[in-house]
């Protein structure tokens, strides 16, 4: 028995498919190989941490950051003690001082709740000191990479420290020093400059 005849358009059709997607894949490969960019890696997190200034502020933000810590702390110490002496002498208590000491009690815990969520939560106020804290190192940053990607000639630069996976990468190809260097050229002048002006 012979098989229908519409089988045939549909393979024909997949075979068209799959002839555009080779075709498409090809050209983008050889037009990919006649405009090839130069690609350059550098790792921001590595940068940022060698910036002198920007240690400073991090220390700043992190000593904030033990002070409310330690705040926290001492709130939650104050809720647990009230909390167990409510608990021991409930049943020595009524009406109204029972009730008094019972919402003593709820305010210190909603207290503690409200300032761990405003001060430590995902929009809270560490993470607005922490963003606020970088983006003008990242501004100084992006422009030390404009620069150092238009003196070396790329047209590419990817940041392997923004979870981009590079497997492997030669160090020719690693201008995160370089690009440390055209940062810290203005430091060291404002150094210089400074030191001078002390003098």
């Amino acid at each position: 028995m012979e098989k229908p005849l519409l089988d045939e358009p549909n393979i024909i059709i997949t075979n068209m498919k799959h002839f555009k997607i080779i075709f498409t894949f090809a050209l983008l490969l050889l037009f990919g190989f006649s405009n090839a960019q130069k690609i350059g890696v550098v790792d921001t997190n590595e940068i940022l941490n060698k910036l002198p200034q920007y240690k400073e502020a991090e220390a700043r933000l992190n000593s904030q950051i033990d002070t409310w810590e330690s705040e926290l702390q001492s709130l939650q110490s104050e809720y647990e003690r009230k909390k167990a002496a409510f608990e021991s002498e409930k049943v020595l208590l009524i009406g109204d001082q029972l009730k008094l000491r019972e919402k003593e009690v709820v305010d210190l815990d909603k207290n503690i709740k409200t300032t761990t969520s405003l001060r430590f939560g995902a929009n809270g106020e560490i993470t607005k000191l922490r963003t606020n804290l970088v983006l003008p190192f990242q501004d100084q940053i992006w422009g030390a990479i404009k620069t150092m990607s238009e003196k070396n000639g790329l047209g590419i630069v990817l940041d392997k420290s923004n979870n981009i996976s590079v497997i492997f990468l030669q160090s020719k190809y690693d201008y995160t020093e370089k690009v440390l260097s055209v940062l810290l050229k203005g430091t060291d002048k404002k150094e210089k400059t400074n030191s001078k002006g002390k003098k």
